[in-house]
């Protein structure tokens, strides 16, 4: 995720978008074109010291030791880099590094660096120096145990109780906090690790991964399609490996496998299912590590092996469309990659639009339409909070100045969905299909930003058509704020259901006998957003004792009702209320429920209790948005 401009120590990036000049896979090889050869400019990234226009990484051989003692990970990062020209130094990025050494070549001849100023999020530039022939850097360094990319857990945080566990979280720019590396999205790298960890632990990484502890407690990783920094992962926990398919497996603790392997059984049919969408999966296996809950995301899409909440594990596969998500970010994001923060949408939104095509591929059109409603409902409420008229709700967004993770929003994900999908309905799904395939196979194993897809989009599909430019109208998706006039909201039949069944309810009729058998969790999720904001407890007591909804095993519908709760004062919840704020740390859930706590006097006092006490608990990525909310 993000920003800068080149000058020694000052803000500075240029993020290369062509690196086709380094050693190439099978899989790069299959899919470069004359076009893709060509493509050899710069996009500014504003979030990076690095320059990469002058000397940039192309491959990180990682020697690390994991030291659960002392909260700290020790080695070295050693670099084959290349000197586009001649220049007496490379920059990388760190943010709370302790740097002790720097080497240059296979000798290990030791150089001179220089730390820069410190700027507020971005760390401080790492500034080597090098000579025009220089193609090796090696650098030694020590993280902190406040590392904000690590997640430090002691065994009562665990779902087994018994052993530590380890894991990261990198984007959008936290990777710096754990490796010096040039981190900005628009600069690819093969890398290869060594992790030291304590024996009766596993280590995996987005990479190429054992399946099961060896004596040693060293283990060595590959990963050789080029990926950008933001997608460097690491965890280390009591791991065990289950295989779902010729592909697909799954990582969790001994205590969780089980449950894990029941939910996600489905894996292999939607990599089958994305497959016949948008072609081959170009990253050879696809495998999920279930984290504790303290994760602050629903998933993360690192190559090989998605980090995924166990959130999700709601004995019923019903939000299993997180693992279709994560999944299509194989495609969107990970193939082919924003090049700088400012173009998100490129990831998410693909990445939303691909998800829904998955799903529909395995349930069919109406169980879609069910996501694509909750998306929209999604989306009207990030515009009301934000304002529909902020320059926060265009696509393509100016993040200068800002921490990236502030373009984490609705916008990009649900925006961009509805963008593809307005283009997809005005073309027609079978030349959309066709043009979508052409992107991924013309920009395989790059980063581009809004502009380099919206040429293509011009030329490839567009083709010179007015009417048809004006009907797909690019500003006013891409540049403009809000939604463009005249977007037709989705509708879902089976939302039409619970609709009814809710004015039923409205109407008098008790909610034990509303027609609710085969609801799914959308269905139920969307009864929940359709109650009104103020109900009596005599309301909240008859929904809770016909559905259960304070003991709910499913996180989505537990977290939506936890808000009338809170709204309402209905003290029957307060205990769950606590535990799964106690216990969850995924930041979708968290900062709606302590948004609704502290609209109170009284309800500010219960949050600052419950998050004391939860604090430690949760990963940097959420303590930052939290701490802000609650100071």
């Amino acid at each position: 995720m993000r920003f800068y401009h080149h000058c020694l120590l000052s803000l500075g990036v240029v993020a290369s978008l062509h690196l086709a000049s380094c050693s190439t896979t099978t899989n790069e090889k299959e899919t470069m074109t004359t076009e893709q050869t060509a493509l050899d400019n710069v996009a500014v990234d504003v979030h990076s010291f690095a320059n990469p226009a002058e000397a940039v990484a192309k491959h990180l051989d990682l020697n690390i030791d994991v030291k659960f003692d002392r909260k700290i990970l020790s080695g070295t990062a050693a670099y084959r880099i290349e000197n586009k020209t001649g220049t007496n130094q490379i920059i990388f990025d760190t943010r709370g590094l302790n740097i002790e050494k720097v080497f240059l070549g296979d000798q290990m001849e030791e150089t001179t660096f220089e730390l820069g100023e410190e700027k507020e999020f971005l760390g401080r530039p790492l500034v080597v120096k090098i000579k025009p022939d220089t193609k090796k850097v090696t650098i030694q360094y020590t993280t902190s145990p406040n590392a904000a990319a690590l997640q430090w857990l002691n065994p009562q945080q665990t779902a087994g109780k018994q052993h530590p566990f380890l894991f990261t979280q990198s984007q959008a720019i936290l990777a710096r906090t754990w490796i010096p590396i040039q981190d900005s999205p628009g600069i690819r790298i093969t890398y290869n690790a060594t992790v030291k960890v304590p024996k009766e632990l596993l280590a995996v990484m987005s990479a190429e991964n054992p399946v099961e502890k060896n004596a040693t407690g060293t283990y060595t990783f590959e990963m050789k399609q080029p990926i950008p920094s933001y997608l460097m992962a690491l965890s280390v926990g009591d791991l065990v490996f289950s295989e779902v398919g010729p592909q697909t497996g799954i990582y969790a603790e001994p205590a969780t496998i089980q449950a894990a392997a029941y939910e996600f059984a489905e894996m292999d049919k939607m990599l089958q299912a994305a497959e016949q969408i948008y072609g081959k999966y170009r990253w050879d296996q696809y495998d999920l590590l279930v984290l504790p809950p303290s994760f602050p995301f629903g998933g993360m899409e690192n190559p090989r092996l998605t980090f995924v909440t166990p959130t999700v594990l709601a004995k019923d596969r019903s939000l299993t469309s997180l693992i279709a998500h994560e999944l299509a970010h194989s495609w969107s994001g990970n193939l082919v990659t924003n090049a700088t923060w400012n173009d998100f949408w490129l990831n998410e939104g693909f990445t939303v639009y691909f998800e829904r095509r998955i799903m529909e591929q395995l349930y069919g059109k109406d169980y879609a339409n069910m996501l694509q409603v909750l998306g929209y409902q999604d989306l009207t409420n990030t515009l009301n909070d934000i304002g529909a008229d902020s320059e926060d709700t265009r696509l393509k967004l100016d993040l200068e100045g800002r921490d990236p993770d502030e373009g984490l929003t609705d916008i990009a994900y649900e925006k961009g969905n509805f963008f593809l999908r307005h283009i997809e309905n005005t073309v027609g799904r079978e030349k959309f299909d066709a043009f979508i395939n052409n992107y991924f196979n013309t920009f395989a194993f790059q980063s581009i930003e809004s502009e380099t897809f919206l040429d293509f989009l011009r030329k490839e599909l567009i083709k010179g058509d007015e009417e048809l430019a004006k009907e797909i109208n690019i500003e006013g998706w891409v540049y403009s704020p809000g939604i463009p006039e005249g977007f037709v909201a989705p509708t879902s039949t089976r939302f039409a259901k619970v609709e009814e069944a809710f004015q039923s309810w409205k109407g008098g009729k008790p909610a034990a006998q509303l027609n609710t058998k085969e609801w799914s969790s959308h269905e139920w999720l969307h009864f929940i957003r359709l109650l009104p904001e103020q109900m009596s407890q005599q309301q909240l007591a008859e929904l809770d004792k016909a559905f259960n909804f304070t003991n709910s095993g499913n996180s989505e519908v537990l977290a939506a009702w936890f808000i009338h709760a809170i709204n309402n004062n209905y003290t029957t919840a307060d205990k769950a209320l606590e535990t799964f704020l106690t216990n969850v740390g995924r930041r979708k859930f968290l900062v709606p429920i302590y948004k609704a706590l502290i609209s109170t006097p009284e309800g500010k006092k219960k949050a600052l209790a419950i998050y004391a006490n939860a604090r430690p608990n949760y990963h940097a990525v959420s303590t930052v948005t939290l701490d802000e909310l609650l100071k």
